[in-house]
């Protein structure tokens, strides 16, 4: 057990590490003067000198990159050459929504995953495995970006039950700031929702005609409780896989629906920085959410030791 955790623990800073050298690489040593994409090519080479001195691009590449992991453990993000204060001070609010709307899709992805492929498992070659069926195919084919458009004419401007975009913060009250969420959520969320809906369906039809099943049957169990009870968490081991790999698509997926919605997100943050040739902000945040990714994917890995029994059998 022990070895397992400090293999895991290794992986992930090894992918951290990696992750970490890919965006510098990217953003700072590929081709290309960032103080020059910064103020154009037809900026004053004093200005283009001082902007680089201001960067640190004077220095070695070892050298910045050092220095902006120093910075990153010890919380100093550096300040946004744009709007001249310190990262840290805009990425903070920006997570108080970036991480309830993801993990608000998260839970409606997951149960509309459940409903669908419980359903479509249990009535297998019939109807209603069809008709669930097709009802994922609808939201794998239907982008977030346009579903948001479609859910803000209908439920914003015909109806008028939601606002059509904005957050008013979480000081208006959990009620305000979670109903500004809940558009964005189902926008975010109907895509992986349908995805993971056919992971349940193939995880379950594996699972159900196992031997445990027909013994828990044997003894009188109703096929509703079997199913709930002893098929759903056996099939739960590779839907908890795929719910790590989707919570990325969910956080990248933010930088479009918190644009379409007008969230002050990360996501629009990174888009707003990319708009404004601010690499410092973009370089922060797109490492903050590689790393809120890797953290995600291990805990779904020890996760997945807990609740798969083979593991012990294996040992």
């Amino acid at each position: 057990m022990n070895g397992f955790f400090v293999r895991k623990f290794v992986g992930f800073v090894a992918t951290l590490v990696g992750a970490s050298l890919v965006v510098f690489l990217a953003l700072e040593i590929l081709p290309g003067d960032p103080a020059l994409s910064i103020l154009g090519v037809d900026a004053d080479p004093g200005a283009l000198a001082a902007l680089r001195e201001q960067l640190g691009l004077d220095r070695p590449a070892a050298v910045r990159y050092l220095s902006w992991i120093a910075g990153l453990a010890t919380g100093d993000f550096g300040t946004s050459y744009t709007y001249g204060i310190p990262v840290t001070e805009m990425v903070a609010p920006r997570l108080a929504v970036t991480i309830p709307l993801a993990l608000i899709a998260m839970a409606l992805s997951i149960a509309m995953a459940l409903g669908l492929g419980l359903v479509a498992a249990a009535n297998h070659g019939r109807p209603g495995d069809f008709g669930a069926m097709i009802v994922s195919q609808l939201g794998i084919a239907v982008p977030n970006f346009w579903l948001g458009l479609l859910l803000i004419l209908l439920f914003a401007v015909s109806l008028g039950w939601f606002s059509a975009g904005g957050f008013p913060g979480w000081e208006a009250g959990i009620g305000q700031g979670l109903k500004a969420l809940i558009l964005p959520a189902v926008a975010l969320a109907t895509v992986q929702g349908a995805i993971l809906a056919r992971v349940v369906r193939s995880a379950v039809l594996e699972e159900i005609g196992a031997d445990f099943v027909r013994t828990a049957r044997a003894k009188g169990l109703s096929r509703r409780r079997t199913l709930l009870g002893h098929v759903l968490r056996n099939a739960m081991v590779p839907v908890i896989t795929v719910m790590g790999l989707q919570f990325s698509f969910l956080l990248a997926g933010t930088v479009v629906v918190e644009n379409v919605f007008s969230l002050p997100g990360l996501g629009r943050l990174v888009f707003q920085a990319i708009s404004n040739r601010d690499l410092v902000v973009v370089k922060d945040v797109v490492m903050l959410l590689a790393t809120m990714v890797i953290v995600i994917n291990l805990v779904i890995d020890l996760v997945y030791r807990v609740i798969d029994p083979r593991h012990e059998v294996a040992r």
